[in-house]
This record gives structure tokens, sequence and C-alpha cells, in this order.
């Protein structure tokens, strides 16, 4: 007789955002830009901004402690970190085999994954895969991210969108609901509309990469706006209908936070009322994978999301990458 399948899910949660607050005001003083300027196009106000001591390790080290002591583990417990992002401490180790030592979690296999913007999201669907098969017993998967380290501040087009910080989530077997099911996928011919392209063996660093400042993140804003309005609403849709639910059973949805004006977009195209978005681009800014991450601790310690509420998150990034995931909230 065939086995069901365990149940997934969400059993801690955490986050941790930088204190130095970088405002749209801030921003007029270091570039041609203005505070309506970027709040018309964008709905950003502020966002934080990493210290010069804070690398993404310390910032998913922070997240972490949260995550474990809401889902009542110690570090030793640990069987499996991912950590998702795209700003790593160094090309190698992995940002996760930091965050073990930093945490004492020894009994933890470690990785990281790059996933861009929907990091958060691949690394839960990887981490529930996992446990599913029984390999492990437990997960932390983390979206971290200091994109203040990438972000070319001399270039108004994208310095005003992108901040730092880090969300934690801690995966385990549970009764009845978690995640039900995801829907992760890909155009790599999409590539060179978002990427950062020096640094890497395709364009190794040297001095004309630095003058010619290739290090830093380079965006077709226009081309990735219309995209992204039918990359989100078609995976969220598509997650929905792999686990036969709709979009009227939606309780919380929680999207990428990059660009309010894509959020509202996305919301009239799905038809879905926007009380039931949770939003906080306005605070944070895009934070890459840390965004979803940071999303979903806020609205579920602020009592936006209850047991067994309906929850999809939705994201897409660079690559172009995108993935959706639909949890019952088991809490």
């Amino acid at each position: 007789m065939r086995k069901s399948r365990k149940n997934i899910g969400i059993i801690g949660l955490g986050f941790y955002v930088p204190k130095k607050v970088l405002t749209n005001k801030d921003l007029e003083g270091m570039v041609d830009t203005s505070d309506e300027w970027i709040t018309t196009r964008t709905g950003i106000k502020e966002r934080r901004i990493a210290g010069p001591t804070e690398s993404t390790s310390t910032l998913a080290f922070n997240a972490a402690k949260d995550a474990l002591k809401d889902a009542k583990l110690a570090p030793e417990d640990l069987d499996l970190i991912i950590v998702a992002t795209i700003t790593p401490d160094m090309a190698f180790p992995a940002t996760a085999c930091f965050l073990q030592e930093m945490l004492g979690a020894k009994n933890a296999a470690c990785f990281d994954m790059s996933a861009a913007c929907a990091g958060f999201i691949y690394g839960l669907v990887t981490a529930q895969k996992f446990l599913q098969s029984g390999t492990y017993k437990n997960a932390l998967v983390i979206g971290a991210e200091k994109l203040s380290s990438v972000t070319d501040w001399q270039d108004r087009n994208t310095c005003v969108l992108f901040g730092d910080g880090a969300g934690a989530a801690v995966l385990a077997p549970v009764e009845n609901g978690g995640i039900l099911a995801s829907y992760l996928g890909c155009d790599g011919s999409m590539t060179e509309l978002l990427m950062q392209p020096a640094g890497g063996s395709r364009m190794p660093a040297s001095r004309q990469t630095v003058d010619d400042r290739m290090h830093f993140i380079k965006m077709r804003g226009n081309e990735v706006f219309k995209l992204a309005i039918k990359i989100m609403s078609d995976a969220a849709c598509r997650a929905l209908k792999a686990c036969k639910l709709g979009v009227e059973d939606i309780d919380c949805f929680i999207p990428h936070q990059a660009n309010m004006r894509i959020l509202d977009a996305v919301a009239r195209k799905m038809k879905l009322p926007l009380e039931k978005i949770y939003f906080n681009v306005a605070k944070y800014g895009n934070m890459s994978s840390a965004a979803t991450a940071v999303a979903l601790c806020e609205a579920y310690k602020c009592g936006r999301i209850r047991g067994g509420d309906i929850v999809v998150l939705d994201a897409f990034g660079a690559g172009l990458v995108w993935g959706a995931a639909v949890i019952q909230w088991q809490k």
C-alpha cells in the first residue's frame, strides 16, 4: 500500500532588517531624484541599509535566531540549512556554512541557493522535498540579502529600489495543512534584463570591470515591469490550480515586494481584492530573496495570517525565474 505524502509546514518564523534607514529625502542629496518621483513610480518611501560590519550571514543569523526561538528548536536540532541569496558573503564557501558556525548548528547540512528574488520560495520547495522524502526531519530556509553592496549609488534608476534584510522559516512535518502546492519556472532567454555582469567566470574582476561599474546591478526596468505582471499572476494561478483552489480561496497573498505599481497590476489581473494582499514595499523596498520572507514574517506576527488560512507566496526575479507556493497555515 502506498504511503501518503507527508505534510510539511512552517513551524517557526523570524526576520531582521538593519537599523539604518535610507529615506527618499536622503536619496535626493545623493542622485538626481525626488521623493515624489520615487513614490509615484515605485511606492517606496524608505529602505534599510546594512552597516559596514554587517554581511549577508550576519543578517541571516539574526533572522534565524528568531525563527528557531519561534519553532522552539535548538540550533543542534537542525538537519538542513538553505540560504537563498544573490549577495553571498563570498563566492565560496557558501554563506550557509558561515551561518551554521555562527548558530552552532553542527548537525546540519548546508548550501546556498541562487534564484534571485524567487530564492526564498525555491528554498521552501527544495526543503519540502527533502523533508517529504524522510532524508531530514527539519530545515531552516532563509532569504537574506545585502543588496546595498551591489547597488550603484550613482544610478538613479536602480539605487532607489533596493534594500537589505533577511527572513527565515523553520520547516517540519505537520499533521495537516502546510505547503499544498508550488510552481517554479524560468526563461533563460531573458538573462540580460536583470544581472550583475562582472565578478564571475564569464567576466572576472579586473580594473576595467571596476572602472566600468560592472559589479553593480544592471536592470532594464520597463521590460522587467511588463513581464513581472504576467509572470506573477500566472505562477500564482498555476500553483492554486495544482491544489484545486482558486483566487477566491486566498486569505493572504504575499507577493514579491518589488514595486507597488507591479503589485497593483497583478491584483487587477488576478481580480484579487487589495485587502487580501500584504504590502511592506514602502518600508523596505526590494530586498530580493528576503522580500517575500520578511513580508511573510510580518504578516504572521501582526495577525494577518491565522490557522487554516490559505496563504500564497509569489515572486519573480533575475533569470528570469519565478515561483509560487500555496500554504494552508497550520499554526
